[in-house]
């Protein structure tokens, strides 16, 4: 007897992340409810408010106030290129619940220890500051220190964290939004980090094959950039479109 009926994990993908508010959307109008949620940089911060029991139409609402990955650049890139504004404090004043243990569904947040240079799968400590450290992507955003030790994007090591959940339940439900396919241009350095990060991010997926039940990558997703906020109600509709045919 397996602990959990549906388990869900959310890949890491940028503001590709609104496309799991609509798969979530889409879960829920079959009567699909996750009983528990393991999620990496955008997943985790889609994760933690949907473990707060937010609906994905109240998620959609508070990242359009244009909290969701907000960032700003530095004028001097000590330890990152950009900065991420507010994701700490929105998660904070937005999600009642301090401790990732509190939250009424069981979460997962995959962040890449620097110190010891190994993925860890929280699911206790400070829920802002651990989902802050898990979307960090290397050299774009400074890292996050969490009891003296350097956390980063999970995605660096587990982009897809089926890991800490493979064994607990019925089904479990993956949404990957960070495909790597082939792309002709880049436009500036940004671009070329981040596409550089993704290019290490899917060493698992013979391990996600073998646990998902239901493998779910909107189509089109990789046209759209991981850093720009301008195409939130397309990637949701994109996300909640992938399920229309199952």
């Amino acid at each position: 007897m397996k602990k959990y009926k549906t388990g869900l994990v959310l890949s890491g993908g940028g503001t590709r992340g609104f496309a799991h508010l609509g798969v979530i959307a889409a879960l829920n109008e079959k009567g699909i409810y996750p009983e528990v949620i393991s999620g990496t940089s955008a997943g985790a911060i889609v994760g933690a408010f949907i473990a707060g029991q937010k609906s994905p139409e109240e998620v959609m609402k508070i990242f359009k106030k244009g909290w969701f990955f907000q960032y700003t650049k530095l004028n001097l890139p000590v330890n990152g290129l950009l900065k991420l504004d507010g994701l700490r404090e929105i998660i904070e004043d937005e999600v009642e619940y301090k401790n990732i243990e509190e939250l009424p569904v069981p979460f997962y947040v995959a962040v890449a220890n620097m110190n010891k240079g190994a993925v860890e799968y929280k699911n206790s400590g400070p829920l802002g500051k651990t989902v802050l450290a898990s979307s960090s992507i290397p050299v774009l955003f400074a890292p996050v220190e969490i009891n003296g030790q350097y956390y980063v994007d999970g995605g660096l090591m587990d982009n897809i964290p089926i890991e800490p959940i493979k064994n607990d339940c019925e089904q479990i439900i993956v949404v990957n939004i960070a495909p790597l396919n082939p792309r002709e241009k880049f436009k500036n350095l940004i671009q070329i980090a981040s596409r550089t990060f993704y290019m290490s991010v899917n060493a698992n997926m013979n391990l996600v094959q073998k646990y998902a039940s239901v493998f779910i990558e909107p189509e089109g997703i990789d046209q759209y950039d991981i850093l720009s906020r301008s195409h939130a109600d397309q990637l949701f509709e994109l996300g909640y479109n992938s399920l229309k045919s199952r």
